[in-house]
């Protein structure tokens, strides 16, 4: 008897590799698998937090970044102003949401150049909100001057309308002259991503912003040239201080600026940066944010060694709980911190050569147990949670990158900072989270609460096919009662014999009525295997570093 087509399908159990019979929104993923597309929002959202740097394992960092532009043009094309209040919340959220500033600025020069004019007004007053430093303020310049410069003989030149002019201006007008003054300082020239030349005064000339104040008023001519130094310095102590250190000449000079006169770093002429003896006395002066961001410097140059005395005070700072907190020091960053230092090897402009390192024992030590203190009082829900790491070989590795790339340095596969992110909601669930893997079958994790984050670099994916409804089976079949799943993932699930949004329905009907799930995504790709019309399913980004506590709160909810 011939096989009756129709018997095969199910709205209980369907191959990933065919949609959900009679459900609108899903699309087929790069693995050849379907999930639910995610709204434009959510994949705006994606794309502001994770950007495009490194692709993934199916889809190439250009085609990714093509696909999250059309994205973006759509949805400033649908409304403008929530374009850019999404992009200024995620900006300047704290903890931060995202680990680099770049899709931001991108999208606020897309609002910019292509938004209308309710869209440019909200960006006028987003602009020194979101390009908080000269190096932002480069960044979104260079791309605008793409998106909304004209071709010239010698190539483009940007646009610049009133609007824009206003914004620029307002640059320099948020703040106290002093608190200008000081952005000022740090850095006068950068460069665009296209790598031109970058000059504040050049920015002011165009801007033309009208000072509020006798002090403001001498700044903005000492910028342009227009005010002598000596001036500058009786009206303004941040220049003042600036000028100091720029005029040192010798390590010696540099090392007495620092400790008496207390000058940032970003003040000394770039030739000191490069002394070990400085970097010696700025250990003790630093943020912390500005210390973690500079190990892998001040290692490369000599500063921190492991006899050295500035490696132990360096040490005491980064194991300083209070001050950790102070600062606000997410484990998130110093996850990041530690992973870019443990690399050994950066290299955040791909026209210059690579910079390398020997890591210290004892900084690596030190910055583990940064993660650890930088939980600070985060309660856990009290809630039973299973966490599945998606273990398959697209989670293995990310296009040509090798990684998941930050600050110039390969920090791990998309696998790894999944286990990362594992470990940190072990932490803090404590014994009430059960850590799993799963490719095309389930297989036990060795993460526990107090996994040593080093571990986790040294393990191999199990890798094969995915099948993300296995979480949920396995559940089922185990008779484990859950509050809440967590599924860290790429989403490109196509191996299973029945979609995940339907072994959760299975789940909740036979063992937890009301378990909730949080997908976790280590790439953008723009779908998910959460269902959207799902109350009791939230979609996040994995590097977002408030994972933790919207887990959190889901859960409590």
């Amino acid at each position: 008897m011939a096989r009756d087509p129709l018997a095969a399908v199910s709205r209980i159990a369907t191959p990933q590799t065919q949609p959900l019979p009679g459900r609108a929104g899903q699309v087929r993923n790069a693995a050849g698998g379907h999930g639910f597309a995610k709204d434009l929002w959510n994949r705006l959202e994606d794309f502001l937090i994770l950007g495009t740097a490194g692709g993934t394992y199916y889809v190439g960092r250009d085609m990714l970044t093509a696909d999250n532009v059309d994205v973006l043009l759509a949805a400033l094309a649908a409304d403008g102003p929530r374009v850019v209040s999404m992009l200024t919340e995620i900006s300047v959220a704290r903890p931060p949401r995202a680990p680099r500033q770049r899709p931001a600025l991108f999208a606020l020069a897309a609002a910019y150049a292509m938004g209308d004019a309710d869209t440019r007004r909200a960006a006028r007053s987003a602009l020194p909100k979101v390009a908080r430093t000269t190096d932002h303020l480069a960044q979104f310049f260079g791309y605008h001057k793409n998106l909304g410069g004209k071709t010239t003989d010698r190539g483009s030149a940007p646009v610049v309308g009133r609007s824009l002019r206003t914004a620029l201006g307002s640059w320099f007008l948020n703040g106290s002259p002093e608190e200008v003054a000081f952005r000022v300082c740090k850095a006068m020239q950068r460069r665009t991503p296209q790598g031109e030349a970058f000059s504040l005064r050049d920015v002011l000339r165009i801007a033309h912003p009208v000072a509020d104040s006798e002090q403001r008023g001498t700044l903005f001519g000492w910028i342009a040239g227009n005010v002598s130094d000596d001036e500058a310095r009786d009206e303004l102590e941040t220049v003042d201080r600036f000028l100091t250190a720029k005029a040192v000449t010798t390590p010696r000079e540099a090392v007495r600026v620092v400790r008496e006169a207390r000058v940032p770093w970003e003040f000394l002429p770039d030739a000191m940066l490069r002394e070990p003896s400085v970097w010696d006395a700025l250990v003790d002066t630093v943020g912390l944010t500005a210390l973690l961001r500079n190990l892998a410097r001040m290692t490369r140059i000599g500063t921190l060694k492991p006899p050295a005395d500035a490696t132990r005070r360096a040490v005491a700072r980064l194991t300083d709980r209070d001050a950790l907190l102070k600062a606000r020091i997410h484990p998130m960053d110093a996850f990041l911190a530690l992973r870019v230092y443990g690399s050994g090897s950066s290299r955040p402009n791909r026209r210059a050569k690579a910079h390398s390192w020997a890591p210290v024992p004892a900084v690596m030590d030190a910055l583990e147990e940064t993660y650890e203190l930088s939980f600070g009082s985060v309660e856990p829900t009290g809630k039973r949670l299973l966490i599945a790491v998606d273990s398959s070989w697209s989670m293995s590795a990310v296009s040509s990158s090798g990684g998941v790339v930050v600050g110039g340095s390969v920090i791990g596969s998309p696998y790894e900072v999944g286990c990362a992110m594992a470990v940190m909601l072990a932490r803090i669930e404590r014994g009430d989270a059960h850590v799993i893997e799963v490719d095309t079958g389930v297989h036990a994790s060795r993460i526990t609460p107090r996994t040593n984050l080093r571990e986790i670099g040294t393990w191999q994916a199990s890798g094969g096919g995915t099948d993300l409804s296995l979480p949920f089976t396995w559940a089922a079949q185990e008779r484990m009662a859950v509050d809440g799943f967590v599924v860290l993932t790429d989403n490109e699930t196509w191996a299973g014999r029945s979609h995940p949004s339907q072994a959760l329905a299975s789940y909740r009907r036979g063992v937890a009525a009301h378990a909730r799930v949080v997908v976790t995504a280590m790439t953008a790709s723009g779908y998910s295997i959460g269902d959207p019309d799902d109350a009791g399913v939230l979609n996040v980004m994995g590097l977002d570093a408030s994972l933790p506590l919207v887990v959190n709160g889901f859960l409590r909810s």
